[in-house]
């Protein structure tokens, strides 16, 4: 019987981290919670999940090198699953005071257009915008819970892989290479907010045996 995969759910001072940590364990994950680079670098593979302000999760990153440790992560190819403010903080800057984020992917994060009730709070469709094995069974057009004011808006449209509409169509999901990011959160997203942290983790395992080389998938 193989071993569950180590997975690092990065601790930098956000909420909702052990109901994170609680879903992987249901679909069969080992996940621990670090604000250690090291661990991160030893993990399997990496869940950057968030919520809150920007500008104080930034802080906290480049406090203990934790910001470091994500790009070279990401760089290095390690299976990178980023959720709510994990997502927008892979970008360069946000409007959200004009904090400048890990730049790991072009773009900027906007705040929803003003006349919208913020935050976005509740039950939302995702549109994919193209196949991944990390949403794979889950139809085009489900459900998924979200609560954000903030938005990424990625400089390639390549990045897009899934979009949400409120007020206008944004981009709620990412995906480049090793990486994928929601702006929903899975753990609050029952069925199928389990079903994707389940394939993130299969996906995972295939990218460690090198299944999935960059370049063999739309993601890459």
């Amino acid at each position: 019987m193989r071993a569950p995969l180590r997975i690092a759910v990065v601790d930098y001072g956000a909420g909702n981290l052990r109901s994170v940590a609680r879903a992987l364990e249901v679909v069969g994950g080992a996940p621990f919670l670090t604000a250690d680079p090291l661990a991160l670098r030893e993990a399997n593979a990496i869940v950057f999940p968030g919520q809150g302000a920007c500008g104080q999760a930034m802080a906290h990153l480049r406090a203990n090198g934790l910001g470091e440790a994500i790009v070279e992560a990401v760089q290095g190819g390690k299976p990178f699953l980023g959720v709510c403010l994990g997502l927008q903080l892979l970008f360069c800057r946000s409007e959200e005071n004009g904090v400048e984020c890990l730049n790991i992917l072009p773009g900027v994060v906007r705040r929803l257009p003003r006349g919208l009730v913020v935050p976005h709070m509740g039950w939302n469709q995702v549109t994919w915008k193209r196949a991944h094995p990390v949403w794979e069974g889950i139809p085009s057009g489900s459900y998924f819970y979200f609560v954000h004011s903030y938005y990424p808006e990625p400089s390639d449209p390549a990045l897009v892989a899934g979009e949400t509409e409120y007020g206008i169509p944004f981009c709620s999901v990412v995906a480049w290479r090793s990486l994928v990011a929601t702006q929903f959160h899975p753990e609050k997203s029952g069925v199928v907010g389990l079903r994707l942290y389940h394939n993130f983790l299969r996906w995972a395992e295939r990218c460690l045996q090198g299944e999935e080389a960059y370049g063999s998938h739309p993601c890459h």
